[in-house]
């Protein structure tokens, strides 16, 4: 069965709860078939309140749910039942959705697959040249300069300034904070 994506535009901040809103729907009428998937792009990111990693995640595409559809047996019925559901605005071509070109779904589905496989992002990445204030270790409650950035080991490279002298210091993400 070959199948084409279709883009739902739908109230933002309720992708998720639509979401299972559509999905329990096309269970209860027997459409799994034909509406196999329906996905909310999302990627895992982290802010660091009070010292502490906190994960969330974060809606690639706010305002967006993507409709995985059979196009040969896609009625208006079911068009019709997924558009007038709860917080759904409409589809993009209205009651006749267009489909999404392919690279547009293979971008979208890739982005969600390398948010899966790199885990979490800062929300509010670091900067070099942003100044950052220590909240762990030795060197607690001093400002530093950031120098340089490893988003892959999670660790910054500081000058911090220590009897009028700057002094490098290395730590990681969940040691320092943005100055507000």
């Amino acid at each position: 069965m070959s199948t084409n994506w279709y883009c739902l535009r739908v109230i933002s901040n309720k992708e998720r709860k639509i979401k299972e809103r559509l999905d329990s729907h096309i269970e209860r009428s027997n459409w799994r078939e034909i509406v196999p998937h329906i996905i909310v792009p999302t990627e895992k990111i982290y802010k660091i309140r009070n010292g502490k990693k906190v994960i969330q995640e974060r809606t690639l595409t706010p305002g967006y749910i993507m409709v995985e559809a059979d196009p040969h047996r896609f009625t208006i019925e079911i068009i019709q039942a997924i558009a007038n559901s709860k917080d759904v605005i409409h589809f993009l071509g209205r009651d006749n959705p267009e489909p999404m070109k392919e690279h547009e779904v293979k971008r979208m589905l890739s982005q969600v697959d390398s948010s899966e496989e790199e885990g979490e992002s800062l929300a509010d990445p670091f900067i070099v040249g942003e100044d950052v204030k220590v909240i762990e270790g030795p060197f607690q409650n001093f400002i530093g300069t950031i120098q340089e950035v490893n988003e892959e080991k999670k660790k910054l490279k500081l000058i911090i300034k220590v009897f009028g002298r700057g002094t490098e210091v290395e730590l990681n993400f969940m040691q320092v904070e943005k100055q507000s």
